[in-house]
């Protein structure tokens, strides 16, 4: 019996596609548009082609700033993907004390970016801040304002603080998804507690990881209200990442050709990288998948 297909359907899914061609094409294609310009005003502009692309990646402010990018992101996450897979191992499987942790737990991520700066900023106060005071008095002159060692170690650890939560909880999801016959064979076996994670636990948590590890570089590589907030892009220009200087550049000195070409480049490291994990990421479990089957 042939099947009937009934083409009409696609009409339900006619307003999901316009939302996200006024949402998200039509202002992408603006940009476009912009980085291939020179603005002048709304009456006067000049085709420029790949100039401001050329210019934007020759910048050396841009391209310190790029590093530093990267190095903040692939920072938090070293360490709060390890930390959130051990707070999510070492979490309650069940009863009043599992919803009280996880309570507990989501706290930090209940709390708006910008605000979280603030909180950090009167926290590492030397004068009134818990966190400086408490350091000055073990004799460190903790400053962050002047010392860029300081402002890097704190903004990492305010990251982690807010963030680790969010890597905690998806993989607390993923572990609760394991049935208890994995376990039960485990004990059969007597197997070790490295072997129930490293065959077990691991492999069930791939994707909830790759799904943490792309949101969370996604996040850290945009970051722009808690360092703004906490040091204002200093000591120098120490903590001043991609998000704050093309704020700058667009809003505070309105170059709207040279923002718009640097927020492609932006957008395109973006995607690649995100590429980058979730390949690594999918190609690791498939060879996992193929040892464990051989």
């Amino acid at each position: 019996m042939n099947k009937v297909y009934n083409n009409r359907a696609w009409f339900l899914i006619l307003p999901m596609l316009l939302l996200v061609a006024f949402s998200a094409i039509i202002p992408l294609m603006t940009v476009v548009n912009y980085s291939v310009q020179d603005v002048f005003d709304a009456n006067t502009r000049f085709f420029t082609g790949t100039e401001w692309f050329e210019v934007m990646l020759n910048d050396p402010a841009l391209q310190a700033a790029l590093l530093r990018q990267f190095a903040f992101s692939f920072t938090i996450l070293a360490i709060e993907v390890p930390l959130g897979i051990g707070i999510a191992l070492l979490m309650p499987k069940r009863g009043w004390q599992a919803s009280a942790v996880l309570i507990l737990i989501t706290l930090p991520l209940l709390i708006p970016w910008n605000v979280v700066g603030s909180i950090w900023q009167l926290f590492t106060r030397g004068d009134i801040g818990l966190m400086g005071v408490g350091i000055r008095e073990l004799g460190y002159a903790y400053n962050i304002t002047r010392n860029p060692a300081d402002a890097w170690a704190t903004i990492i650890l305010m990251d982690v603080w807010h963030w680790t939560p969010l890597i905690a909880l998806l993989c607390y999801s993923g572990l609760r998804s394991i049935p208890d016959a994995y376990y039960q064979a485990a004990r059969i076996d007597r197997a070790s507690k490295w072997a129930v994670f490293r065959y077990i636990q691991l492999p069930k948590l791939i994707n909830v990881l790759v799904i943490g590890v792309l949101l969370r570089f996604m996040h850290s590589f945009m970051i722009y209200a808690e360092p703004f907030v906490l040091t204002g892009g200093g000591p120098g220009s120490s903590t001043t990442f991609l998000s704050q200087s093309l704020t700058t550049m667009a809003i505070g000195q309105q170059d709207l050709g040279p923002s718009a070409a640097f927020s492609l480049i932006y957008f395109l490291i973006i995607l690649l990288v995100c590429w980058v994990f979730y390949t690594a990421i999918m190609n690791s479990q498939k060879d996992n998948t193929t040892q464990g089957g051989a």
